[in-house]
């Protein structure tokens, strides 16, 4: 027969799948030695075929609950129902902590004859009475879904009779009348009376038990952390001590350290004469932990001697439950204490510097999302929130400020040290100087890999994208949510992390770096295969991300170039130009804005290399919208017509804007006139980027700087395009290293970032000394996916039905995209074995992806320059995981 019930002393910590977690470690803390009042646990197996089977134990569980009872009985010297009277509590206990989301319920085995067992034996009515309306309560509620308020207001109306606050200053009649109306409470409710038989109060409990594996809280916290439903909860039946006995007895629940700032101290809250619940239910405010150390000295001694022990067995911070019966101190549970990421951050490394764990051990304690955190504003996690909408998390930490429409507006504002979150439907490249300028930003279309998302991201700034329960009217300068309007200039604060908008300016708590990240993360360098580059278009960036830990740029965009203010008109003019000497008039003013670029990069990445992506998209993206430019013509000619007054060149210079905008109009930019298309098409562009390179980077060693450079041409996916590419690049290299009379190294590579590119790379390796991988472009062209489209469109009901696992610009799609990753690493390295590899997409971020990275033999990643310490941590602990 199948063993279904083990006593403490029979299990381990290492059983948590069969016993829970609580069960497994009140087992380990036996094993220790610790003072445990005895128990037993019943496994998540049973609990499994009760809820397969219509509430029906399995066979042999019942006689197995009634054995150990037994010998629980022999050990505590007490007998169940009878005299001395023995109770037990009936906890629940999954193998993963879910706080707070299932059931519980105390004293157990009290009816009239063990109430009276108990007076006599401790001759205290009072105290016995208060047990009993406790059990009374909790069965109530928990076993027949009694609504709590209806007993809470029988106790609230006892107290305001007596005209005291606290549960703990009722007597003894008071105690017995309350007993009374609880009692009633419950016929009337349950339709039966409070069961006198302590064997049916036993296993009603622990059905209770077992079903509240599926009550709603519980079914809501496995969804929301993404845990599986088919674990179970164990059940551990233990001999109840009590805490609520008197003035020497007590309960609290302490921390090993302290779980928000990570100091080594003793940390917590306690009760006397109180139980358990007391202390979680906010009734009386409990006393620190500090203060048992004057009120009661042993027991305070003796619990720092356990802590102390715990954290040097389970070699991790650790969260307790104690109680103090008559002043003997027992230990009720343990578990791995939930920590914020600051503490998360201290504790891993301190213990590694005590000893207690490795640096291994250490790297893998702190998670990247952890990481994360600490690099971004957050808001105060106790500050109460007016939550208003929810869009996706498109860049972490959180922002304040006001509403503005514009990015004119938000630039404007920001100059006169005002704080501003931009609030667009979308932002364009035009939107650039806003982006810049505000504290967030807030869209309502677009996803995580949307303009917004992307180029806040890699300045570090908060973003909310996609928001669809934000409708935006740019021309009344308001938006609305429901019936909640949002005027320009209303203060409204986004939370990057979590996707919240919140109305009004909510508390903020600033990033920091400290020493213990810094420790952390140079013990992670020593350990990680994968470099670790970033992700930059200027200098900020650039000396952002060195600050970081960046080994480099994996990926310059030269577009983002042109996105400043003051170049727009100078792109549009090369763009307008009617014939090749025209384009390279407005080319030659870009050349010496585009140089300069360069030359600031070269001198922040000294000694590191850097990695210049020649032009990538399509023109028409920097001419203004269609539909706006349509707009506004059709304003300033009623404005001419009313005003009386001559605007006929404005009216030409903006209807040749919008011809030449749908002249390049295409039916699919993404796959269109991009990339290396545009620079075959229109050579000059691309001279003119690689002479401002190949200029910048003499200047720069003129100066004592070590260029490193390393020319990208995107959107390869015939051979012949690279190697026709390459010759042009090259030519124009020679001419002005040939004009200035020195010599520069430098690399040529290639984005691959479409199917043929990867079926092909032994092809194009030939012509090649690097493959980025540009997983932005290549999820798009594996799945035939639109981004922005499917991210507002279907993806939610996608991850949601399971359809995908992840969101795949997310999280790199490892099982497609991955798989031609590794067509392509495979063909490459064949062709050119000093081929060198990486990644420059979102992915290049993503702990997930990166540790997919580490195993296909990537020599490094690529992001923006806030993920860059979580790039370093993540590739650390996908070495340490996969050297096992």
């Amino acid at each position: 027969m199948e063993k279904y019930v083990y006593l403490f002393e029979e299990g381990s910590k290492e059983m948590k799948e069969l016993l829970g977690g609580k069960g497994a470690n009140l087992a380990e803390m036996a094993k220790l030695g610790l003072p445990v009042p005895p128990g037993f646990t019943i496994t998540t197996k049973a609990c499994i075929h009760f809820l397969k089977n219509n509430g029906k134990y399995p066979e042999g569980l019942k006689e197995q609950i009634l054995d150990a009872l037994k010998r629980v009985e022999a050990k505590a010297k007490r007998k169940f129902g009878g005299k001395p009277a023995l109770l037990v509590s009936v906890r629940s206990g999954a193998p993963v902590s879910m706080p707070g989301m299932m059931d519980t319920i105390l004293n157990l085995g009290l009816n009239e004859e063990t109430m009276k067992a108990i007076i006599e034996e401790t001759n205290n009515e009072r105290f016995a009475y208060d047990l009993y309306r406790r059990l009374i309560q909790m069965f109530g509620e928990i076993v027949k879904g009694i609504d709590q308020r209806k007993f809470d207001s029988v106790l609230e109306k006892k107290k305001e009779e007596k005209g005291v606050k606290f549960d703990s200053e009722l007597d003894a009649s008071d105690m017995k009348a309350i007993v009374e109306e609880f009692k009633k409470i419950y016929k009337k409710e349950a339709g039966e009376e409070f069961p006198e038989d302590v064997f049916e109060q036993l296993f009603q409990a622990i059905d209770a038990v077992f079903n509240s594996w599926n009550n709603k809280r519980a079914i809501t916290y496995r969804k929301l952390h993404g845990l599986p439903d088919d674990m179970g909860t164990a059940v551990n039946i233990q001999m109840m001590v009590y805490g609520n006995k008197n003035e020497k007895s007590g309960t609290g629940v302490a921390f090993t350290r302290n779980p928000s700032t990570g100091e080594k101290e003793l940390y917590g809250e306690y009760l006397l004469s109180a139980q358990g619940e007391d202390v979680v239910a906010g009734i009386r405010t409990p006393k620190p932990i500090k203060e048992l150390a004057k009120e009661m000295p042993k027991a305070y001694e003796e619990l720092e001697k356990i802590a102390k022990k715990l954290e040097e067995h389970y070699k991790d911070m650790q969260d307790f439950e104690f109680t103090i019966e008559d002043s003997k101190l027992y230990m009720l549970q343990t578990r791995t204490g939930k920590r914020t990421a600051m503490a998360a951050v201290r504790i891993a490394v301190e213990m590694a510097n005590e000893g207690l764990i490795d640096k291994n051990e250490a790297i893998m304690r702190v998670t990247p999302g952890q990481l994360n955190q600490l690099l971004h504003k957050q808001i105060d996690p106790n500050a109460k929130l007016d939550v208003i909408a929810k869009g996706l998390p498109a860049s972490p930490g959180a922002a304040c400020g006001k509403v503005v429409f514009d990015a004119d507006v938000a630039e404007a504002m920001a100059n006169e040290k005002e704080k501003v979150i931009l609030v667009r439907p979308e932002t364009t490249p035009e939107d650039i100087h806003g982006v810049i300028a505000a504290q967030g930003v807030l869209t309502s279309r677009g996803g995580m890999t949307s303009h917004a998302a992307v180029v806040a991201r890699g300045m570090g700034k908060p973003c909310v994208a996609g928001c669809e329960a934000l409708q935006i009217d740019l021309e009344k300068k308001q938006a609305k949510v429901g019936d909640i309007v949002i005027k320009e200039f209303d203060w409204l604060t986004i939370d990057g992390t979590s996707g919240n908008v919140i109305l009004g300016q909510a508390p903020m708590i600033e990033p920091k770096m400290g020493k213990d990240i810094k420790t952390l993360l140079g013990w992670a360098d020593s350990i990680r295969k994968l470099g670790v580059k970033t992700n930059a278009d200027n200098p900020v960036d650039s000396a952002k991300a060195r600050e970081f830990g960046a080994e480099g740029i994996g990926l310059c965009r030269t577009e983002h170039m042109f996105m400043a203010k003051e170049r727009v008109p100078i792109v549009h003019e090369m763009i307008m130009a009617e014939s090749e000497e025209e384009r390279k008039k407005a080319l030659a003013k870009l050349l010496k804005m585009q140089r300069q670029d360069f030359y600031e990069i070269f001198k922040v990445m000294d000694g590191l290399p850097v990695t210049i992506r020649l032009l990538d998209p399509p023109l028409h993206e920097f001419l203004p919208n269609k539909e706006v430019l349509t707009e506004e013509i059709r304003d300033l000619e009623c404005k001419q017509c009313k005003e009386k007054i001559n605007l006929e060149k404005e009216i030409e210079e903006k209807a040749q804007i919008l011809k030449k905008a749908r002249t390049l109009a295409e039916a699919n930019p993404m796959l269109g006139h991009r990339g290396v298309r545009l620079g075959l098409t229109f050579p000059e562009i691309y001279e003119m980027q690689v002479q401002a390179i190949i200029e910048a980077a003499i200047k720069a060693m003129n100066e004592g700087v070590d260029v490193k450079l390393q020319i990208m041409i995107p959107l390869v996916g015939i051979a012949k395009e690279l190697e026709k590419m390459r010759a042009i690049v090259e030519k124009k290299a020679s001419e002005i290293m040939e004009k200035e009379g020195k010599k520069v190294e430098y690399k040529i590579g290639t984005m691959i970032e479409l199917p043929r590119a990867c079926v092909v790379a032994d092809e194009i390796a030939k012509h090649a000394e690097f493959f980025s991988f540009g997983t932005n472009d290549l999820t798009q062209t594996t799945f035939g996916f639109s981004r922005d489209d499917a991210e507002a469109k279907f993806l939610p009901q996608y991850i949601e039905q399971g359809i995908l696992e992840a969101n795949p610009f997310a999280q790199l799609d490892t099982a497609g995209v991955g798989e031609l990753m590794k067509i392509a690493i495979q063909k490459g390295r064949a062709a050119n074995k000093s081929l060198e590899l990486g990644i420059c997409g979102e992915h290049g971020g993503n702990p997930a992806s990166i540790e997919f990275c580490h195993k296909v033999g990537l020599d490094y990643v690529s992001c923006s320059p806030y993920r860059v310490p979580i790039a370093r941590l993540a590739a650390a602990q996908a070495a340490i995981k996969h050297s096992k």
